[in-house]
């Protein structure tokens, strides 16, 4: 009997994603698996963003029906034992015996067919132990529960050292939300530049909802998204509803700089709102930047490689964007393999940098222009820091109140949320995930006197 396809999908993307710190998001939208079926799409998708999002978890359950210490086991071996378990524990359509057979098929095509026999017993040993795992209303009912950080890392499968960080900055509760949002498949939410294409996608089978922020966003509900010729011209992007509203604070401008331009979801949507303003979009890579030209497909947008650091420009900008490169603790949602990578260490790494970002940044804004700094982290030392440290050694410039812009969003309508506040974190944007069906968004204004 072959391997499914979806296992098998699964089984490739974990490897890519622990041996070369790919993103499991990115490779399951490659062509590499463009052919799958919508059903086996699915199971993959299931299957390895569930993996990610609880390996702690399984790997804690692996642990003492395994013989061998699981750092010592071979990354195939081990990444087969957790197909296999996480079947077991929160698939309950999936028979145990397929789920065991396949993990140890799995093996053997991996060319770790001395370890076929071990992967077995450790299955068999747990389905004997525990068939199926609680439902998940009940594992959030649990992660709500945490009494602190050590039980809310254990019982929502994060590091510890993470969420202590969180309920230490934001409190327990809102710790609590942010580990529930992180170990559910998260909404889709795309912007539409133009109405005929809600039309389109209602004539091609998908059901959206209303946004819950934007009243430009949609949600998806139901349908193939990027099988849609709208999609695929540009007509509609995916974009997370918290990354919109970083770009609209922005505001208009005749002239926009956006420093760290790639994927383009920012730049695009500031080129429709800026229809008749010039916008420079730089990128470090120059293989980000030919990506950028192409999905921009805007005529008043010029693409640059650049290093955001050295900005290639003399001239002031009325309105700059700074969406920096950053750690993502906001998006551990869409990548879960996020927080079993970064280290505390790499944090100070991403903040020389930032602050690097940001002084360059400003050096390009014209009196009385406005910029936008930006993270979809939640961490302080990326957020408040790093703009603090910026306009430390600076004259010149001021840090503006994000609630006077959201209000504004609020009077036009294109602001859906009716408690202002509870999207702000003093002056500055900051979007909890879970409070909100978003990413964790931190944005500041700062303008030139």
């Amino acid at each position: 009997m072959p391997i499914s396809p979806a296992r098998a999908a699964a089984f490739e993307i974990l490897l890519k994603v622990g041996r070369e710190n790919s993103y499991a998001s990115e490779l399951l939208h490659s062509p590499r698996f463009a052919k799958l079926s919508a059903a086996d799409h699915g199971l993959a998708t299931e299957l390895t963003m569930g993996i990610l999002r609880w390996q702690a978890f399984l790997d804690y359950t692996l642990a003492p029906a395994s013989s061998q210490q699981l750092v010592k086991l071979d990354v195939e071996v081990l990444i087969a034992l957790r197909l296999g378990l996480y079947q077991l524990r929160f698939l309950s359509r999936v028979p145990a015996h397929a789920a065991i057979f396949e993990s140890v098929e799995l093996v053997k095509s991996a060319r770790k067919k001395s370890a076929s026999a071990f992967v077995n017993a450790v299955l068999r040993k747990l389905v004997n132990k525990e068939e199926k795992s609680t439902s998940e209303d009940a594992r959030l009912g649990t992660i709500a529960a945490s009494a602190n950080s050590a039980t809310l890392a254990e019982n929502s499968s994060h590091p510890e050292w993470l969420v202590d960080r969180w309920v230490r900055h934001y409190g327990l509760e809102a710790a609590r939300i942010v580990c529930a949002h992180n170990q559910s498949a998260p909404p889709i939410s795309i912007h539409v530049y133009d109405d005929l294409a809600l039309a389109e996608l209602e004539q091609s089978g998908i059901k959206l909802a209303p946004g819950r922020i934007l009243s430009s966003a949609r949600t998806v509900v139901s349908g193939d998204l990027t099988a849609t010729d709208a999609y695929r011209r540009g007509r509609i992007a995916i974009q997370d509803e918290a990354s919109q509203l970083v770009a609209m604070l922005v505001g208009c401008g005749e002239s926009i700089l956006d420093c760290c331009a790639a994927p383009g979801g920012k730049t695009a949507l500031l080129a429709q709102r800026n229809s008749a303003a010039q916008i420079f979009a730089t990128e470090l890579h120059p293989h980000r930047a030919r990506l950028l030209r192409r999905l921009a497909r805007l005529s008043n947008v010029r693409v640059i490689a650049s290093d955001a650091r050295a900005l290639p420009f003399s001239k002031g900008f009325d309105r700059v964007l700074a969406d920096v490169p950053c750690s993502g603790t906001g998006t551990l949602a869409r990548n879960p393999e996020i927080k079993w990578r970064l280290q505390t260490a790499d944090l100070a790494d991403l903040q020389s940098r930032q602050i690097a970002i940001l002084k360059s940044a400003l050096s390009h804004l014209a009196a009385g222009g406005r910029l936008v700094y930006s993270t979809c982290s939640l961490e302080q030392e990326e957020n408040e820091a790093v703009v603090e440290a910026a306009l430390e050694s600076a004259s010149g410039f001021k840090i503006a109140d994000c609630r006077d812009e959201l209000k504004h969003l609020r009077q036009s309508r294109e602001l859906l949320a009716d408690d202002v506040d509870s999207l702000l974190a003093g002056p500055h944007l900051r979007t909890i995930p879970g409070r909100y069906p978003c990413d964790g968004f931190f944005a500041a204004i700062i303008e030139r006197i």
